[in-house]
């Protein structure tokens, strides 16, 4: 039960009187005076609107032509009775005349323009129920759609109240004997309606409300001593007794959404609330409550300002004495009175336009306008304040909807006031509740006292919970944890779900490291895949090589290929073997090892092994295990790593002292060489295995490079003669000078070399690499050497020469006679006559008739043999071909004469340069004479062209 004289008091509402709008002359400001003798009331859909008992008869009409009603003068006509008036915003008063006697009660709809009535048409206890539509007309009044009785059965009785749903599908009324009547169905027509007796009582009705809650409706009935609720929406409406007590006419009503729809009822000592099953809190407002109305929030109570002995409240319509009566507007969510006043003798209070209207029996109409939640909330604030009601000034701006940032003042003030005094938990508190709009750098400076962390921490847990901070809020929140010793706090704020992550994680790990706690830093680099803080912490700080090795293991190819760079050669110092095979797995076929997938459905990925051969930098041990591997699962593997693994051997085979060791490793160094994988890099595999004197691989390589001359100096630099002989007579065909040079070095030798040097000379005989002179030259040089080394050599090329030189003056004495005779056919031809005395055809060798064709060759063809077979006219068709051969030789040779590289290659490479020479001069090489080909074009190019093809033939 709450107290009321423990409620704080305001003005949320500023009070005036309505006054009459000013006439054609300018003048008003008179009050406004509403017709005497009104009884009843009600206000919605743009119109307060009244029923009275007693009224005047409609005179002339004066006003606006859009007037709903006729608009009368209230001075004038006499009197009538049973009048419904309706004031609109202009104040603009209209009537109609509604029941002949009197109008009992009004209900206007708040979502329909129909208007419910009861009255009296006639003397005695007969009361009457119409529905009026509002929007349609009869005769300029608004239409009656229905009219019944209001009897219970058939016993006359008074109807105390009235109410109606706003779906037009219920309407009750009840009455003085206990009575309630319910119409079922549309409430505007007689046929589709039912109307029965709901409820049966002894004592007077003297509220009644409708309470829609989803698709359930209620009845909420009061009498002057219980309390009772009916559910609508179910069949043979069921119905629960909610209290033992009830109250006064008017002294009921119902709460909006605000209050859950409550159900209130004003007793003389309290305010009760219910719902449809229960009663709810109760509100001890003492007092008679005479009139109880429900607007935005705020309950109105209308009470005796003084008390009295209770008369009959249900008969409290009457004449009273005319005592002043206490408005009071009460907000229950906060706790404190919106608004107080005395007002004489309060008809009804009326709600239309935004404001409250309050109707007094002197016909006057007050309207109480609420102020601005802005101008409430400085005023309530300001006074709040001054007395540090804080709580109480939140409660305020929650219930008018204050926006955020208001809120967030009203707590920092509020924090700041507990912080003067002291109270820094309970500072804190609404601090914490500021987050979001005032800046927390604000608070952190008042906590930042080692004596205040606890309170700090709070703030920055909350700070991070609403995903608000930042990296620096996060190394403090943690430096708390640290300086507090708070492990479980610490573990609480680093162990939550991803989704819930609401700190930077990279500054969390970076300041738990700095503080030594380890495992904590480890959990959070793991949990959130910070794979490099992870494998600092565990490499720099705890020393678990083992464990970061197992963590590369499990990370994608691409995270495990760079951090295995990164700190290869950490883990290669410290755990060999195992990071050994993890190289041999990635550069392979890599597979993380948490993945669930089975063989075969992910294709794995490798590295270059070459990029991993520094990682090896003191571990040559390893090294050759990993290259090794490397070179039998992949073939195709870098160049680098042959490269290696050669090195790597030739450095084993140098610095082993263990002969068959050796031998071991001989032949695996050269199996190695041998394998092809060194051709793109001849050169410096050459380079190792000179640099490490490895014989037989030099040899290797020089004869895989055709290097015939190095594979010769190399075994002149160590003597070897046979080996010198056995080198020429292998490769002495690819290239001839290796047997000179074998001859120049044994000429240059001062021992006796006689053996080596006449096979050398017999091979040299035998293919004719060397002119006689130069090979005397050559011996010359030796003073061993004899002539009786290179008399036979010299016997030999003597008759071998003197047998050309008969050979070639034959040849010559041949072309002489030759020419002799060419020459003398060329001048018969010039100087006499050719007879032709053929007497068959060249071709068909059929006899000649005429026409006929001659050449000077001494072929003759029929003309149309010649026609058909010959190619020119100019040619003979029978010795064309040969002459065509000779052409062809003469223009090649044409062609070559400045073809001089190729002469230079020919004569260097040719073992009988001499032949070289003389073959280029017969081409012309060295005729200095004008070529035909320089020649202009034309007529003498042709002829001299024609002359020399009749010379050669």
């Amino acid at each position: 039960m709450a107290a009321y004289l423990q409620w704080r008091r305001f003005v949320f509402f500023d009070r005036e009187t309505v006054k009459e709008p000013p006439g054609p002359d300018g003048a008003g400001g008179k009050p406004f005076a509403l017709p005497p003798g009104i009884a009843v009331c009600d206000s919605g859909r743009g119109s307060l609107v009244f029923g009275d008992r007693r009224g005047r008869a409609p005179g002339p009409a004066w006003g606006s032509a859009g007037s709903r009603f006729p608009l009368v003068c209230l001075n004038c006509a006499p009197h009538m009775e049973g009048q419904i008036w309706f004031l609109p915003r202009s104040l603009q008063l209209s009537s109609f005349q509604a029941y002949k006697l009197r109008v009992t009660h009004l209900y206007q709809l708040k979502q329909h323009s129909i208007l419910v009535s009861v009255g009296e048409d006639e003397e005695g206890i007969n009361p009457l129920v119409k529905v009026w539509n509002l929007e349609k007309r009869d005769g300029g009044n608004p239409l009656c759609t229905r009219i019944f009785p209001a009897i219970p059965g058939n016993k006359p009785t008074v109807v105390s109240c009235l109410t109606v749903h706003e779906n037009l599908n219920f309407m009750a009324i009840g009455f003085a004997d206990g009575s309630v009547v319910l119409t079922k169905g549309d409430i505007t027509r007689d046929r589709h309606s039912k109307t029965q007796i709901l409820h049966e009582g002894s004592y007077p009705v003297t509220g009644l409300a409708f309470r829609q809650s989803g698709k359930t409706t209620h009845l909420f009935v009061v009498t002057t001593e219980n309390i009772q609720s009916y559910v609508l929406s179910v069949k043979d409406y069921p119905h629960l007794e909610l209290d033992t007590h009830g109250c006064g006419l008017r002294c009921s009503s119902l709460s909006d959404p605000s209050q859950d729809l409550q159900f209130i009822v004003a007793g003389n000592e309290c305010v009760y609330l219910y719902q449809p099953d229960e009663r709810g809190p109760c509100f001890a407002f003492e007092g008679q409550k005479l009139i109880v109305h429900w607007y935005r929030g705020y309950l109105i109570v209308v009470s005796k300002d003084r008390k009295t002995s209770p008369k009959s409240e249900f008969a409290g319509n009457e004449a009273q004495n005319s005592d002043k009566q206490v408005l009071n507007i009460y907000d229950l969510c906060n706790k404190f009175i919106a608004y107080s006043s005395i007002f004489d003798d309060i008809v009804d209070v009326l709600a239309e336009w935004g404001s409250l209207y309050v109707l007094t029996r002197d016909g006057k109409i007050h309207v109480l306008q609420e102020k601005d939640t802005q101008t409430k909330l400085e005023a309530r604030k300001s006074m709040l304040f001054r007395k540090n009601l804080f709580e109480m000034a939140i409660n305020l701006a929650k219930s008018h909807h204050l926006d955020s940032d208001g809120l967030s003042e009203i707590f920092r003030q509020y924090g700041d006031h507990l912080y003067n005094k002291g109270n820094h938990d309970g500072a804190i508190q609404q601090y914490i509740r500021t987050i979001g709009k005032l800046e927390p750098s604000y608070v952190i400076r008042k906590f930042l006292d080692a004596q205040r962390i606890h309170n700090l921490t709070a703030y920055l847990q909350t700070l991070h919970l609403q995903s608000l901070a930042n990296a620096d809020h996060t190394t403090l929140l943690l430096n708390c944890y640290t300086k507090l010793k708070d492990s479980s706090k610490l573990e609480e704020f680093i162990k939550t779900s991803e989704s819930e992550v609401r700190f930077d994680v990279e500054t969390a790990i970076k300041v738990l490291r700095q503080a030594g706690y380890y495992s904590h830093a480890v959990y959070l680099a793991e949990k959130h895949a910070h794979h490099e803080w992870y494998l600092k912490i565990q490499l720099e700080d705890i020393k678990n090589y083992q464990e970061a090795l197992r963590y590369i293991g499990k990370l994608p190819f691409d995270q495990a290929e760079s951090n295995m760079k990164r700190y290869g050669k950490i883990l290669m110092h410290h755990v060999p073997n195992e990071t050994t095979e993890l190289l041999k797995i990635l550069c392979t076929d890599y597979r993380p090892s948490g993945d669930n997938e089975g063989p075969g459905t992910l294709e794995g990925k490798k590295a270059n092994s070459e990029e991993f051969i520094p990682v090896f930098a003191n571990n040559s041990r390893e090294l050759k295990a990993f290259l090794e591997h490397m070179t039998e699962v992949q073939a195709d593997s870098p160049q680098g790593v042959y490269d290696t693994l050669l090195e790597l051997r030739l450095q084993n085979w140098a610095h082993e002292q263990d002969e068959q060791v050796k031998e071991k490793l001989h032949n695996e160094a050269l199996i190695l060489l041998k394998s092809g994988r060194f051709k793109m890099v001849f050169d410096k595999a050459l380079v190792l295995c000179q640099m490490h004197n490895f014989k037989d691989g030099v040899l290797y390589l020089y004869e895989q490079g055709k290097l015939f001359q190095q594979i010769m100096h190399y075994h002149m630099q160590n003597e070897q003669y046979k080996k010198v002989i056995e080198v020429c007579e292998l490769y002495g065909d690819q290239e001839a000078c290796l047997w000179e040079q074998a001859l120049g070095y044994f000429a240059r030798k001062e021992e006796d070399c006689k053996e080596y040097i006449a096979a050398v000379l017999k091979h040299i005989e035998n293919k004719n690499l060397m002119p006689p002179l130069l090979v005397v030259q050559t011996l010359a040089h030796n003073s061993t050497a004899t002539l009786s080394v290179i008399k036979d050599y010299l016997v030999n090329k003597l008759q071998k020469q003197s047998r050309q030189i008969e050979q070639d003056e034959q040849r010559i004495q041949k072309y002489r006679e030759e020419t002799t005779r060419i020459r003398q056919e060329i001048e018969e031809l010039k100087s006499s006559p050719k007879i032709f005395q053929k007497t068959k055809c060249s071709i068909c060798t059929g006899a000649l008739e005429l026409p006929s064709v001659h050449f000077l060759c001494g072929h003759s063809f029929h003309q149309h043999c010649f026609e058909s077979y010959s190619e020119s006219d100019s040619e003979c068709p029978t010795c064309m071909p040969e002459n065509r051969k000779v052409m062809d030789m003469i223009r090649a040779q044409e062609q070559k004469r400045d073809l001089h590289d190729q002469f230079q290659h020919q004569l260097k490479c040719s073992n009988d340069g001499f032949s070289v020479v003389a073959d280029y001069f017969g081409r012309g090489v060295f005729n200095k004479l004008t070529l035909i080909t320089d020649l202009p074009s034309g007529k003498a190019a042709a002829t001299i062209e024609a002359g020399l093809q009749r010379e050669l033939l």
